[in-house]
Parts: C-alpha cells; structure tokens; sequence
C-alpha cells in the first residue's frame, strides 16, 4: 500500500519535472517579447554594442516618406534591439541612454522611412538582415508559432502526466476494475478524501492556466 506520504512525494515530483521542462523550453526559446510588458534592462555587461547590421535599400523612384513620425514610432515597438537586451528598438533607445545598437537601427528605420518604404517593407529588411530575431513577436505559423506555445504547452504535458500517473495508481490499487477520480476515495493510498480533492482542483487548476 502506498503511504500518504510516499503518494504526495511522488506527485510533488511530477509537478516539479513539469515545471522544470516548462523552464526549458522557455530558456531555448528565449524571452516572450511583448512591448506592453516592462522588462529588466540593466543588462550592461551582456550587451553586444557591435550588434548593428546596415539595413539598406535603394530609395524608391521619387520617394516620399509614407509613414507619419508616430506612425514610425510605432513600427519601432515591432522591431527587436539586437544589443542583447529584450526591448524593442523604439523603447530601448529612449530609455536605455548606454545601449548603441538601439540609435544605429533608428537611423536605418528612417533611412527606409525616407526612402519610401512602407511598415512592412521596412520590418521585411530587418528580417532579411537579422532572421526572425529582428522580430518583436514570432509569425503566424509554422514551427515560429510553435515554438511560441511551447512552454506553456509542455507545462500542460505535464500536467496531464501527473492526472494520468494518479489514475494508474488508483487503478492499480483497485484489480476490480472500477475507476475512480483522484478526488475519490482510492484504494491503497494513504490519504484522506480532502487531501485528494485538493490536489484534484490544483492539478485542474493548472491545466486551465
């Protein structure tokens, strides 16, 4: 019979290695970029001062600026400084005074400003130099997408693990074959009703977050 004690160990267990892949998998695909989230940028000694590539393009025939200065701004939100820190190029430059990346990619958003290139014509250059990471959020598709939704999705495996490994348990303590929720009472576990149904709207609770 497994104890009380032996039952919540091994399911802390199970929790902590959801967690832990969770982690991972945020790690490997880097910070959430999200202009509307206030980040730590006091990353100085991390920063890539050398991280600037030219992002050119000839003016088109008898350019005109298309994009207003706000508007400018704002395609500014949707680019990613590359000296290392996670904030956009318009929020790095005015607010982070040390960075030298952050002013290099400004002068080349209003160069393409000038030139009279479009939003998506400019954020299409700084691809084409930079790859996806010149990107403040990840395309609609394919594996970028994918990867977006991978921590949360491997926190869900997780958890998912964890109810499966419950019932197994139950089931296993119970050879008449009659199934029983992780809320009900289990044969063979040393716990009570109320400890069970707590850990029942926990794990609940965390697959709906």
């Amino acid at each position: 019979m497994i104890s009380r004690r032996e039952f919540f160990g091994r399911a802390a267990t199970v929790a902590a290695s959801a967690l832990l892949v969770s982690r991972r998998a945020g790690a490997q695909q880097g910070m959430v970029h999200d202009s509307s989230i206030v980040r730590d940028s006091t990353n100085l000694f991390a920063m890539d001062q050398m991280a600037a590539k030219p992002v050119r393009l000839p003016p088109k025939p008898g350019a005109v600026p298309v994009l207003t200065d706000a508007q400018r701004d704002e395609l500014e939100h949707h680019i990613h400084c590359q000296c290392g820190c996670t904030l956009d190029v318009f929020t790095c430059r005015t607010t982070d005074f040390s960075c030298q990346v952050s002013p290099a990619m400004h002068r080349d958003v209003m160069e393409l400003v000038r030139g009279g290139y479009n939003a998506q014509e400019i954020i299409d250059a700084f691809v084409d130099t930079y790859g996806e990471r010149a990107l403040m959020a990840p395309k609609k598709s394919g594996f970028d997408l994918v990867a977006w939704f991978a921590p949360g999705l491997a926190l869900l495996a997780g958890a998912a693990g964890l109810v499966v490994m419950l019932r197994r348990w139950g089931a296993n303590a119970n050879p008449g074959g009659m199934r029983h929720s992780v809320g009900s009472n289990v044969t063979g576990v040393d716990a009570t009703p109320e400890e069970l149904a707590r850990l029942e709207a926990a794990i609940k609770s965390e697959e709906r977050g």
